[in-house]
């Protein structure tokens, strides 16, 4: 780190989306590396997935999967729960130890799908205080939001990666609608013209869009919500075999503050959609004694110093702006000048 680099705090991070791939595809990632990427990536909580190999749609596998992480994890880490509309009776027993509701609408990793006809009663059966998450694309984003109509209850539109999408949302948030929306920075940063380059790395879902796609989502920052990495890691033989989704958790912040150095984003854009909404949208505790110090100093992204367990990034070579020296939760330095201080276990899982 140069001496002259300007230090600056921010609030702990928080990540609403990743894969953690723990329990059952440990090869990619496990809660301790994927916690200990996200503090040095600056995020100090993140909320797991529940497409897991064994979908987490049983309170006993989210029970098995909040124990597993609490002896794993260097952070705060919460989990959301799944459904394919065949499990609504868990619901009430689930709900308060989950942070939000994640359903599948288009084909992901695993064949998670859901049926959409299901929306409806899905809806009404999860508790009104929280959130119900979608992965939806363009050929099913408008049965999304027909389907929240005369229902008051929050419902979260992720990995939004296109104008057709937030235009849309836009229009929703308009009429009234309680729709809130996530952008991931592969799709702020990277457009389809980089799949020539990055080949199977450059693979993910919802797919890289246009130039024209890229630049709406930038005009538009302030109709999205919140920043999520979706971190979703595989191993290169994985990646090589056609493998959706790449991580994200090391690479958010110095990208986001590369941009806010390049004038396209202001700091305050970034603490709001990296911790005031995510915080606030989904009820996750903060402390002003949880934060994050990074240093605004220029250096290059590179495989060989991420902690994530896949070991790569298609930001690699990259230039940024912004590299985190020093991650605080609770008072408690975790991480600082490249090095995890925190042991497994010293995670917090929330709600607790």
């Amino acid at each position: 780190m140069t001496s002259k680099a300007k230090i600056i705090r921010l609030p702990g991070l928080i990540d609403i989306h990743v894969h953690l791939r723990d329990p059952g595809q440990t090869q990619k990632e496990d809660f301790t590396s994927g916690t200990s990427a996200a503090l040095a990536g600056g995020f100090t909580t993140v909320v797991d997935m529940p497409n897991n190999s064994e979908p987490i749609t049983t309170v006993e596998r989210l029970l098995q999967k909040r124990d597993l992480a609490q002896q794993k994890s260097v952070a705060g880490i919460g989990f959301h729960y799944g459904s394919l509309g065949d499990n609504l009776e868990t619901f009430e027993e689930a709900a308060p130890l989950s942070i939000g509701l994640k359903l599948y609408l288009n084909n992901t990793t695993g064949g998670y799908l859901l049926d959409v006809a299901y929306l409806k009663k899905i809806y009404a059966a999860w508790p009104k205080d929280k959130v119900v998450l979608l992965h939806v694309e363009e050929d099913v984003i408008d049965i999304a939001i027909e389907s929240m109509k005369n229902l008051k209850r929050p419902v979260h539109v992720c990995h939004m990666p296109s104008k057709e999408i937030l235009e849309k949302i836009i229009n929703a948030k308009q009429s009234g609608l309680p729709i809130t929306c996530g952008v991931c920075p592969h799709h702020l940063f990277l457009t389809n013209e980089d799949v020539d380059k990055l080949g199977n790395y450059g693979r993910m879902l919802p797919s890289l869009k246009t130039r024209e796609d890229q630049q709406y989502l930038w005009e538009h920052l302030d109709d999205i919500d919140i920043f999520e990495s979706d971190h979703a890691p595989h191993t290169h033989q994985e990646k090589a075999e056609g493998a959706h989704g790449v991580p994200g958790l090391e690479t958010t912040l110095p990208l986001l503050l590369t941009a806010e150095k390049e004038g396209k984003i202001t700091r305050e854009q970034i603490i709001e959609k990296c911790h005031t909404n995510p915080a606030r949208i989904f009820s996750i505790p903060t402390s002003d004694r949880t934060y994050t110090e990074v240093s605004l100093e220029e250096y290059t992204i590179t495989n060989e110093n991420l902690f994530t367990k896949c070991g790569w990034s298609p930001f690699d070579g990259q230039k940024v702006t912004g590299k985190v020296v020093k991650t605080v939760i609770n008072g408690k330095t975790c991480f600082e000048n490249g090095k995890i201080i925190a042991t497994p276990g010293d995670g917090l899982v929330i709600p607790s």
